[in-house]
């Protein structure tokens, strides 16, 4: 779950890349728009998965302090 939320997270770094860069919407070019269905639950897949990650700093320092 953990690799896969994080590989989730790349492809949504990349695309905020690519808006902010060159205003190219990578998601709503592949799937037909950013209001079609598919590409809504693209965003909301890889949104979830952002939420994921955070919990990794909390892992890292239960780690870090030995729990």
């Amino acid at each position: 779950m953990d690799t896969l939320a994080l590989i989730l997270s790349i492809i949504g770094c990349i695309n905020w890349g690519l808006i902010g860069l060159f205003r190219f919407d990578l998601v709503a070019w592949l799937f037909g728009g950013s209001g079609i269905l598919l590409s809504r639950l693209v965003y909301g897949i890889v949104g979830l998965a952002g939420l994921w990650c955070i919990s990794f700093l909390f892992r890292r320092r239960a780690i870090a302090e030995g729990q």
